[in-house]
């Protein structure tokens, strides 16, 4: 059996919680069992659903602990990034629901200001948890709320720039907030950097847990010049002995290292803490990753990200093969490229297996660089090698490229650098939902001066397009890609350059063309056999490129056909947008040919399969026929005597 339980026979207290009140009626022997209980029900719970198991089992204390001492919902609770939330969502009333966790209208897989008032802030991305608990009690002060505030930050979370900055802020101001950094030294990929060995050097040491809390207590009680000496004989004692740390320079009580498992310690503490402090307080709790569960103990990533498994024995479900997915598919060309050019180096932020680059870390370990989640350092980190004569290759998801946007601006485009972005994850990624969903690249790309935008139709051309950015050298260079297994096409020995801003006639036709960019062409060769059936003649072409435009492509299929319908897994004001762009401003928006832009809504799309998801938006073949019959409908020449009159099956 992989759980470990102490308290199988007792009579079960969790079916008891129906919210955080129940937990604090609780005497403390009474809240170690509810631990055992609640880890036993989000291993089940999760074993149904898949989802974030090991985040959440290293926290499960820290859970308790937390709802035990502090009064939430009017003591805010932000759980950072929201992996490790299930347990807090099994005790705030969501329980029953975890049954439908990361499903088509079920309960997020993070912290959702929508589904709870436990849930005072959102967050899937990672590091905002103390800036927005500042926040919280900045506005505290001001007279908006008077509960306190709880950050948990992973360690990995703290390698982001974000996280300083907001502890900076944080010990200036001097507001009462409570910090608990969960260093289990793992993120996603293993916790890198020197802030790490910086914990690791703390955990080192004999802890005073929280000494300099009570002293600080003790020492603002003194009248001066007694205070002052206080406060410089800690300083000093720090000094001597080596236990000062970041964290008390930057003007927080440390409290640590402590036992993260240890509940009655965890109690102990916060509740001493919520007694005494006045001002910012960081806790250091060591825990396990995967704690309690021995196959999430004894596997690589703890459990980390999971479908179904059998609680029993943690096996996971088993999904049938398939197609090679496009994340390997791009490892492994760039480890080839970098095999035969000493000059290609990868550089990713804490998303090494993520973006396949533990691969490419293997072959060439040398050239492989892993800057911690640090998406701002990881751009322009990669514009200095760039700068210096090598060729980056910066691989990280479409949502977490966001948060680098003003370095692409300016330490890249701006000095028209080389980098190349390989960005995993285009388009809808499914149940981690609209805060991981890659919508918004192609606009926020495409529109930047001397920059080339690609997206891969399949793995093949996945293959070309890394050694086109491989030989590209006269401004950055980015190519798109989505998350899953690709088309099952066969892949080229090697690639070969594609020709900048040229794309290609897939299925030649002369009533409607479609233009697709990125990996909804499988769907457009769909839409096309849909139609074909009605009697309707359809073109294909996959443009390869936003940016630079495939302009006499485009031209020709306006000119040729009735109906002109651009595709992408995009939001708009991208392709599509470029394509009006150039046909208005050559006059071909004439109404001789009816042109439509097919594009992710403008919404956030709520999490679901990547089918129901595609679906909803209007990007599934039946979905895209029916678009192309009403843009016929609409052409001044259309040929209606052919126009289909019965929907298409969806």
């Amino acid at each position: 059996m992989g759980i470990v339980s102490k308290t199988e026979n007792s009579t079960p207290i969790l079916d008891g919680i129906e919210s955080p009140e129940d937990v604090r009626r609780l005497a403390d022997a009474d809240l170690v069992q509810l631990a055992e209980e609640l880890r036993r029900d989000t291993i089940a719970k999760v074993a149904a659903t898949g989802g974030h198991l090991g985040s959440t089992l290293g926290v499960i204390e820290l859970t308790v602990a937390i709802h035990a001492v502090f009064d939430t919902p009017r003591d805010k609770l932000i759980w950072d990034v929201g992996h490790q939330a299930y347990a807090h969502k099994i005790l705030t009333g969501r329980r029953e629901a975890m049954a439908t966790l990361r499903q088509d209208g079920g309960l997020s897989g993070f912290t959702k200001r929508s589904e709870s008032p436990y849930d005072p802030f959102g967050a899937a991305h990672s590091s905002t948890s103390i800036s927005a608990g500042l926040g919280f009690a900045a506005a505290r002060s001001l007279g908006y709320g008077d509960g306190d505030s709880v950050a948990v930050i992973g360690d990995g979370a703290m390698s982001a720039g974000m996280a300083y900055e907001a502890m900076n802020n944080a010990g200036s101001l001097g507001k009462r907030m409570f910090v608990i950094l969960n260093d289990n030294e793992m993120s996603i990929s293993p916790s890198v950097g020197a802030f790490s060995k910086h914990l690791s050097a703390l955990c080192a040491q004999a802890p005073a847990i929280g000494m300099d809390v009570v002293m600080k207590k003790a020492a603002s009680m003194l009248p001066e010049p007694f205070r002052t000496g206080a406060a410089r004989a800690r300083q000093a004692v720090g000094a001597l002995t080596g236990t000062s740390s970041l964290f008390e320079h930057m003007g927080f009580s440390y409290v640590g290292p402590v036992d993260g498992h240890d509940l009655p310690q965890l109690l102990t503490i916060l509740r001493t803490l919520k007694g005494v402090a006045d001002g910012p307080v960081l806790i250091h709790a060591i825990t396990r990753k995967g704690a309690g569960y021995a196959p999430a103990e004894n596997s690589a990533d703890k459990y980390h990200g999971v479908g179904s498994f059998d609680a029993r024995t943690g096996t996971l479900s088993k999904s049938k093969p398939g197609a090679p997915a496009f994340t390997k598919v791009f490892a492994n060309a760039l480890t080839d490229e970098a095999t035969r050019d000493k000059s290609v180096v990868a550089i990713t932020a804490a998303m090494a297996s993520g973006t396949g680059l533990d691969i490419f870390a293997k072959a060439h370990p040398e050239r492989m660089f892993d800057v911690g989640i640090a998406e701002q350092h990881a751009v322009t980190f990669a514009a200095g090698m760039a700068a210096a004569g090598m060729k980056p290759f910066c691989a990280i998801y479409s949502t977490f490229l966001q948060r680098a946007y003003d370095q692409i601006v300016h330490d890249v485009a701006l000095q028209e650098l080389p980098v190349r972005f390989a960005i995993d994850r285009a388009g809808l990624v499914g149940a981690d939902g609209p805060t991981h969903a890659g919508a918004f690249d192609i606009a926020y790309l495409s529109n930047l001066p001397g920059f080339t935008v690609m997206a891969a139709a399949d793995e093949a051309e996945l293959v070309h397009m890394v050694a086109t950015a491989a030989v590209h050298s006269s401004g950055p260079i980015a190519f798109r890609y989505p998350r899953g297994e690709g088309t099952g096409v066969a892949l080229p020995e090697r690639g070969i350059p594609l020709e900048i801003g040229k794309g290609r006639i897939v299925r030649q036709g002369c009533d409607i063309a479609f233009l697709s960019f990125g990996a909804r062409l499988g769907e457009c060769l769909a839409a096309a056999d849909l139609l074909t059936t009605r009697g309707l003649s359809v073109t294909v072409a996959d443009a390869r490129f936003a940016k630079p435009l495939d302009k006499a492509l485009i031209e020709d299929l306006a000119r040729r056909h009735d109906a002109l319908i651009t595709v992408e897994e995009g939001a708009s004001g991208g392709f599509g947008a470029n394509v009006l762009q150039h046909l208005a401003a050559t006059g071909q928006l004439d109404g001789t040919v009816a042109v439509r832009t097919l594009t992710l809504p403008d919404r956030f799309e709520p999490h679901a399969g990547p089918n129901v998801m595609y679906e909803r938006s209007g990007l599934t073949a039946p979905r895209l026929a029916e678009a192309a019959v009403d843009s016929l409908e609409r052409s001044s020449t259309g040929k209606r005597d052919k126009i289909p009159t019965l929907a298409f099956a969806t």
